[in-house]
């Protein structure tokens, strides 16, 4: 099971976190503050997979940005890469070869994608198809509410 998401900078800002397992926020800004350097000073060829704790981190950088899931012991740790994968390429077909400032400006797009792929630690959705077409569904039930709450208010 995966216990918590947190994507980062390589400057270490957090730029989305999800928990999924309970923690307080002293204990969520602990997590941040010491996974952080950890993560950060490993150099690139060493693996991607990190023992802290009671937990195991397993970590993947695109670009810029670290992928860092803190997930059980006994989980596959290849499973965990392939879910932080399956979800950048899911960035990349909704925002075209994403960034750090689409993340940063459309955080809830993110969150909701996110979402869409992982349910309380585990995977729910593999097919990115599948993913693809609730984004688009939300996107147009957005759009219809914009445009029917602007009709509305006209006189």
């Amino acid at each position: 099971m995966i216990h918590f998401f947190i994507l980062m900078s390589r400057q270490g800002k957090v730029r989305l976190a999800k928990w999924y397992s309970t923690y307080s926020q002293k204990e969520r800004a602990r997590v941040v503050k010491e996974t952080t350097p950890l993560v950060l000073s490993r150099p690139l060829k060493l693996c991607n997979f990190v023992d802290w704790k009671n937990l195991k981190l397993v970590y993947k950088r695109y670009a810029s940005l670290y992928f860092l899931c803190g997930v059980d012991p006994a989980d596959n740790e290849l499973l965990v890469l392939e879910t932080i994968h399956h979800f950048v390429e899911v960035l990349d077909m909704y925002f075209g070869n994403v960034c750090e400032l689409d993340l940063i400006f459309n955080f809830h797009k993110a969150y909701y994608i996110l979402d869409e792929i992982l349910i309380a630690g585990e995977l729910q959705e593999p097919s990115k198809r599948a993913v693809s077409r609730v984004i688009e569904a939300q996107d147009q039930l957005v759009e219809q509410a914009k445009d029917g709450g602007e009709g509305d208010s006209m006189p």
